[in-house]
C-alpha cells in the first residue's frame, strides 16, 4: 500500500514499486480541514486537485486507488494537540504527531488489516533489515542530506520498521524528479507540499485566534529581573531565540528566552544568556525498542533543519530522558523534538519538555 498525496515523491515511490513488479494499491487520506466560509477546504494536502492528481497517477500506473477518511482521527491526534501546545506556551511540530498516530499508526494498521505486506511512503530515509551481526531493523538517514527526513520518523520502532518501505531514501530529490519525468508522471514538476496541511493557505496565527484565543492574548514582555519592557501580541507569535518583531528599544539586541504561559509573559534577554546545554524530553522512544541502561553518547538535533551536536542521553524513567550537549545551543524549544543519532543511524528521540538553565548544567 502506497500512501499517496498527489505530489512527486509519493507518486514516484508508487512508480518504482510498480516497476519492480510489486502488487501496489494507492491510498490517499482525507484529513481534517477547517471549513472555509464558502464551504471550501483550507487543507492543501487533500484538495480536490490533489486527489485528482493522485488518482491520475494511479490510473497511469494501472493500480487501484482509494480515498480513506481519517478526518476525526487526525483532528483528535494532530490538530487538537497542536492547539493545546500553543495554548501552553510551547512550539509544536504537528508532522511528528501525524507520523506517530496517523501515517504509521492508523494507516499502517489499516494496511496490515487489508493484507498488505508493506506501507510505502515518499519519505527520504532508509530502513536496514536485520543482518551483518545486527538482529534489529535500523532507521538510517536519507542519502540526500538536504532532504533527509529521519528526524520526523524517529518514533518508528521494530514492529513498524518491519512493515514500512521508503523507496526514495537511496536517491536525491533531483534524481526523483528525473525518474518522475522518465515515467511521464504528470506531477513531476509539482512544487513542495505545505508543512501545516490543515492550515493550508491561512496564516497559523489566524487559525489560532479562532481555536486557541488564549494563546494570542497580548501580555507583558519582561526582562530576567521581571521588569516590564513592553507588550507582546500573543505567545503563539514568538519562539525561543527570536530577535526580530519584539517591538522594544534596547541598548543591546534582545532575544526570546522563555514563553511563560502561566503569566502570559514573554521573557527576553541578551544573546549571552540565550544558550543552553541541557534539556529534558518526554514521550521518548528508541528505534531498537531497547532503552540504554547507562548514559549514551550521541549526536542530536533539536529541530528538523538544525545541525547535529554531540550530546549525552541519560534515562530518567517514565519515558523521559535528560540530554546534555557539549556546546551551548541557542534554539532549544519546548514542543519540538530532540532526535538522537549514531552516524547514519537514527536511534530515537522525544518531545522537548524543558530547557535547563545554565547554572544547573555547568
Amino acid at each position: 500500500m502506497v500512501a499517496m498525496s498527489g505530489g512527486v515523491d509519493s507518486s514516484t515511490a508508487a512508480a518504482l514499486l510498480v516497476e519492480q513488479g510489486h502488487e501496489v494499491i494507492g491510498v490517499m487520506m482525507r484529513l481534517w480541514a477547517e471549513p472555509h466560509q464558502e464551504g471550501c477546504s483550507h487543507n492543501f494536502c487533500c484538495t480536490p486537485d490533489a486527489v485528482e492528481s493522485a488518482r491520475g497517477v494511479a490510473t497511469l500506473l494501472g493500480i487501484p486507488f482509494f480515498l480513506l477518511n481519517v478526518e476525526e482521527t487526525f483532528k483528535t491526534h494532530v490538530v487538537e494537540p497542536f492547539v493545546a501546545a500553543y495554548a501552553a506556551g510551547r512550539t509544536p511540530n504537528p508532522c511528528l504527531a501525524c507520523n506517530r498516530h496517523i501515517r504509521f499508526g492508523y494507516l499502517l494498521r489499516h494496511a496490515r488489516g487489508l493484507g498488505a505486506d508493506l506501507l510505502v511512503t515518499g519519505h527520504y530515509a532508509r530502513v536496514l533489515p536485520p543482518g551483518d551481526g545486527c538482529e534489529r531493523y535500523r532507521l538510517l538517514r536519507g542519502v540526500d542530506a538536504s532532504k533527509d527526513q529521519s528526524y520526523v520518523l524517529y518514533m518508528l520502532g521494530q514492529e513498524a520498521l518491519a512493515h514500512v518501505c521508503f523507496p526514495l531514501g537511496e536517491f536525491t530529490k533531483a534524481q526523483v524528479r528525473e525518474m518522475a519525468r522518465a515515467c511521464m508522471l504528470p506531477v513531476a514538476e509539482r512544487a513542495e507540499s505545505q508543512d501545516l496541511c490543515f492550515v493550508g493557505g491561512d496564516d497559523y496565527r489566524r487559525f489560532l485566534r479562532r481555536h486557541a484565543p488564549q494563546a494570542v492574548c497580548p501580555g507583558p514582555i519582561l526582562d530576567q529581573a521581571g521588569q516590564r519592557l513592553g507588550m507582546h501580541q500573543g505567545l503563539a507569535f514568538y519562539t525561543i531565540g527570536q530577535r526580530k518583531g519584539l517591538g522594544i528599544a534596547s541598548a543591546e539586541p534582545l532575544y526570546v528566552l522563555e514563553m511563560d504561559a502561566g503569566r502570559n509573559a514573554l521573557v527576553v534577554g541578551p544573546e549571552s544568556v540565550l544558550g543552553r546545554r541541557e534539556l529534558t524530553a518526554g514521550e521518548v522512544s528508541f528505534v531498537s525498542s531497547e532503552w540504554p541502561s547507562t548514559p549514551l553518547p550521541v549526536t542530536a538535533k533539536i529541530r528538523y533543519r538544525a545541525q547535529d551536536a554531540p550530546a549525552t542521553v541519560s534515562p530518567l524513567g517514565c519515558g523521559r530522558v535528560r540530554v546534555i550537549f557539549e556546546q551551548l545551543l541557542r534554539d532549544i524549544t519546548p514542543g519540538q523534538a530532540v532526535v538522537f543519532y549514531d552516524g547514519e543511524a537514527c536511534l530515537g528521540g522525544g518531545t522537548i519538555e524543558q530547557r535547563i538553565p545554565k547554572a544547573k548544567s555547568q
